[in-house]
């Protein structure tokens, strides 16, 4: 028996380790390819080399915040972004989809929520 591999490819930018984790196992547990990044500069390259189906992003990173990585992305990107963080105030989320988020689901988050929201944005995508 032949194992599959995965035909679609996640990008996780996220800087706490337990959130990255969970990510990795719920994106690869939903059948992507899973490469992470820790902060913000490091996932725009990750981004620009792999050319991701779908990319997490957390807002605070140490070094440039979410919005601007965000921005950097969709210079050069179409990927589906969804920012995942704990910042709930409405103009948090007004800039996370002027910055170029496709989805932005507050922390903490339930995984199937999650799998639903990327597979509803790609469905609509046509991905």
């Amino acid at each position: 028996m032949q194992i599959k591999e995965p035909s679609r490819t996640a990008v996780v930018i996220e800087d706490d380790d337990d959130v990255r984790d969970l990510l990795h196992t719920v994106l690869t547990g939903s059948g992507f390819l899973v490469h992470t990044a820790p902060a913000g500069l490091a996932g725009v390259e990750m981004v620009r080399r792999l050319m991701p189906d779908v990319v997490t992003l957390d807002v605070g990173l140490p070094d440039i915040d979410g919005f601007e990585v965000a921005e950097r992305i969709r210079r050069f990107s179409t990927t589906f972004i969804v920012m995942l963080t704990a910042r709930a105030a409405p103009s948090d989320e007004k800039r996370g989809f002027e910055a170029g988020a496709d989805r932005y689901l507050r922390k903490p988050f339930r995984p199937a929520e999650l799998r639903r929201h990327i597979q509803d944005g790609m469905a609509a995508a046509g991905v």
